[in-house]
C-alpha cells in the first residue's frame, strides 16, 4: 500500500464471446470483443492519471502480461467467484478496507464518459462524506465509494436493472449516511449506447 485511498476497477478478461454480450447481440462477438479491449486502453488511460493506488479485479484469472502494470501503484486480484455481483463488490470491499485503506472507489470499464477529474472528484467528496455514488443512465452506478465498508449497499440489490441505483440511495438514507451524488453518465451495453459517443470515436473503438 502506497497511498490512504484505493480505486478498485472490475474488469472482465477480454476473450470472444464472453464480454459485451449484450452488445455483441447487435454488432457481433469480435467487434463487441475489439470495442470492449479498448475500453480497457481507456480505463487504463484514465485511471493512470489518478494519484491513488489502483486494484485491477479480473473476472476469470489474474493475467500478468495484459496491459495492466504488475507494480505498484497497481495491484492484480481475481474476483470473489460468487456469481452474485454484490458479493463480488462487497468482497473486494473488504479486502481493500482490512489492507488499511481509508477511502476507496470502485468502477467497471463500460462508461467511456468517466474521466480522471470525476473519479478524483469521488475521492474529494469522501473526505466529507460517507459515501459517494455515480450513477448511470439505465439506472445501475458507475461508480461507488466509501469510507468504510457498508455490507447493506450490497444485499437485496436486482442487479443490473433500473432500480440499482435509487435502492442504493434508499440505502444511504436509511442508514443516515452524508452521501455525494456524481453526474449521471452513460455505461455502454447496448448499440444503442454507442450514440453517446461521438461517430468518429465508436469507428475508433470498434477496430
Amino acid at each position: 500500500m502506497i497511498n490512504n485511498n484505493l480505486l478498485i476497477i472490475f474488469v472482465k478478461n477480454p476473450e470472444l464471446g464472453k464480454c459485451k454480450t449484450r452488445l455483441a447481440a447487435t454488432i457481433g462477438d469480435e467487434k463487441a470483443l475489439r470495442f470492449y479491449k479498448n475500453m480497457l486502453v481507456r480505463t487504463k488511460e484514465v485511471t493512470e492519471q489518478i494519484n491513488v493506488d489502483k486494484a485491477i479485479y479480473y473476472s476469470s484469472f489474474i493475467d500478468q502480461n495484459d496491459i495492466w502494470s504488475i507494480h505498484p501503484p497497481f495491484y492484480k486480484f481475481l474476483q470473489n467467484p460468487s456469481p452474485d455481483l454484490g458479493i463480488k463488490m462487497k468482497s473486494a470491499f473488504e479486502d481493500a478496507f482490512e489492507s488499511g485503506y481509508e477511502s476507496v472507489c470502485i468502477i467497471g470499464s463500460d462508461c467511456y464518459a468517466l474521466d480522471a477529474e470525476i473519479i478524483e472528484q469521488a475521492f474529494e467528496s469522501l473526505k466529507t462524506q460517507d459515501a459517494v455514488l455515480g450513477p448511470s443512465n439505465d439506472g445501475g452506478y458507475y461508480l461507488l465509494g466509501m469510507n468504510r465498508l457498508i455490507p447493506e449497499l450490497f444485499a437485496g440489490k436486482k442487479w443490473s436493472t433500473e432500480s440499482v441505483a435509487t435502492d442504493t440511495i434508499q440505502d444511504f438514507n436509511k442508514l443516515n449516511l452524508q452521501y455525494s451524488l456524481l453526474e449521471e453518465l452513460t455505461d455502454i451495453d447496448t448499440e444503442e449506447d454507442l450514440r453517446s459517443i461521438p461517430a468518429d470515436t465508436v469507428e475508433k473503438l470498434l477496430k
